[in-house]
This record gives structure tokens, sequence and C-alpha cells, in this order.
């Protein structure tokens, strides 16, 4: 699940921002899932203490209830007096109150959108699956060699290709601006705007690119 540059794993149990990890404990965590679960709904605090403290655990439950949702919001940058995600009601529960997408409705939504609008607009990279990286060539010779060690399932031959920065190794959620729209190959060539490779121009699969206009 996604909302604003954050990724959530829910079968993993992990959060990300902006492809990088971000330490999130089990009760916390767990108190996301169920908000994301039922987006824009109230979540009461009886249903959280079935959930996250069965009848036989014996714990301070309004304290136990407050603490995870303050690293739940800790860990989402939000200030309690000015919510972005997680609003508070008070004795009633919490409600997630961001905009959650599946990955296939942003694709779906990515691949409406006019193609030759997008040359000169800031995008960001969405890792295939579950990965937090995103693997893109350098250039046209740098595709065409991954997609014959792909279609061969040669790991060898792609760890050589990433070795000498033929392929490139990019967070989920690396800034990346549009030159040029391949449309018969469902690519476009990019400008990479962060991190290690900052500068440099790749080619990125049309479905990798989130954030679009």
């Amino acid at each position: 699940m996604v909302f604003d540059v954050f990724h959530v794993d829910l079968r993993a149990g992990e959060l990300y921002k902006t492809g990088r990890k971000i330490k999130l404990q089990g009760q916390p965590f767990e108190a996301l899932a169920m908000l994301l679960e039922r987006p824009g709904e109230v979540v009461t605090r009886e249903e959280f203490r079935k959930r996250l403290w069965p009848e036989d655990t014996f714990v301070d439950f309004e304290h136990s209830l407050n603490t995870a949702i303050k690293k739940l919001r800790q860990a989402l940058g939000e200030d309690k007096s000015k919510p972005r995600f997680v609003e508070t009601l008070p004795k009633r529960g919490y409600r997630f109150i961001g905009e959650v997408e599946q990955r296939e409705k942003q694709r779906a939504r990515r691949e409406s959108a006019p193609r030759t609008s997008w040359v000169g607009c800031v995008a960001k990279l969405s890792a295939m699956g579950d990965d937090s990286v995103a693997l893109v060539a350098a250039d046209e010779e740098a595709a065409a060699e991954r997609d014959k060690l792909d279609a061969a399932k040669d790991d060898v031959g792609l760890s050589l290709l990433i070795a000498s920065q033929k392929l490139l190794l990019l967070p989920a959620g690396t800034p990346v601006r549009i030159l040029e729209v391949q449309e018969t190959a469902s690519r476009c060539q990019v400008r990479i705007l962060e991190g290690e490779h900052y500068g440099k121009a790749a080619l990125v699969p049309l479905k990798s690119l989130v954030d679009l206009p």
C-alpha cells in the first residue's frame, strides 16, 4: 500500500519512506495496518485492544495504545496537533486521513495519462513488487544487455553490469526528470535528481514511475 512518500509492506511488516526502511516496532506497525485497512473510518480503541492485546495479556491498555500511536506518528514525521495521516477522535479511537492507493491503482492512473505531456516533469521511481530499490539502465546498450540477461536468468551477468554501472541501483522514491518518452518501447529517458547517481541519465520503464501529473 502507498500513501504520500510511504510504502507499506503488510506481509513483511515493513514501512518505507522514499525507498528507505523506517524502523517501526510491532504494535505501532499493527496499529498502522489496522488504520490502512479502513482508511477514512474510525478504528475504535476497543478494536485496537482486541487485536493488539488479547484477552490473556495484562497491560495498561490506555497507556500502551497511546504509546503505540505516538511511535507511529514519530515514524511518519507528523505532529499530533496538525495530523496529516492519523487523526485522534478523543475517547473513541483513531482514523487514517491520508490518501491510500494500491500500487495497481497508481499504475492504472499513470498509464491513462497523456504521455507526451510528461516531458520535463518530475516523477519518482517505484521498485517492482515489494523491493526497496529500482534497477535502471544507463543507456540503450545496457537496456538491451539487461533484457538478454533477464531472459537467460543470468544473475552473475546482471551483477557485472551493476558493478560496471551500466545498470544503476536507485532507492524507490528517487526523483527523476523526464527527458524523452519512448512510446514504442514503453520507457523514457530521465535525469536522476538525487543520490549517488545525481545528474546521470538513465532509461526507465514507464511502469516504474509514480507521482506523475
